[in-house]
């Protein structure tokens, strides 16, 4: 028997890029609407809407018709998962291989979606003691 909580959620880029605009968009404590994400992503309000009914039907989103957008528990979690990759990513370009801050965050947002869950955890090691050595 599988725990849905602890199933992997097999997401394209375009889902995963909506799941971080909700949840980053959602940490301003206003309510995540089409219209907010359509303007973050750089697309139409219907492939919002659209994206939107796909990621409700794997459970990952509530999107009542012209309300808001929430993430589920199961979506805070994937959401979660890929800014850190994102944030972590955009910390190795800018602050280890000095590339610049717009640079860094455009590369991130494109290689969030490629890394392991390995790679993510070696990189993640590799930030914390860099930082360490440099504070130590």
């Amino acid at each position: 028997m599988s725990n849905k909580a602890t199933e992997p959620v097999d997401l394209g880029r375009a889902a995963e890029d909506c799941l971080e605009a909700i949840h980053v968009l959602g940490q301003t404590g206003r309510t995540v609407r089409v219209r907010d994400l359509a303007r973050r992503l750089e697309v139409s309000c219907p492939t919002v809407v659209a994206a939107l009914a796909a990621l409700e039907q794997k459970g990952l989103v509530e999107h009542e018709r012209y309300g808001g957008v929430e993430l589920t528990g199961r979506g805070r979690d994937v959401a979660g998962e890929v800014d850190g990759r994102h944030r972590l990513l955009e910390r190795l370009l800018a602050e280890v291989l000095g590339v610049s801050p717009a640079v860094a965050a455009a590369d991130a947002c494109r290689l969030e979606h490629a890394l392991s869950s390995e790679s993510t955890a070696r990189l993640r090691v590799f930030i914390q003691r860099r930082v360490r050595d440099k504070t130590g």
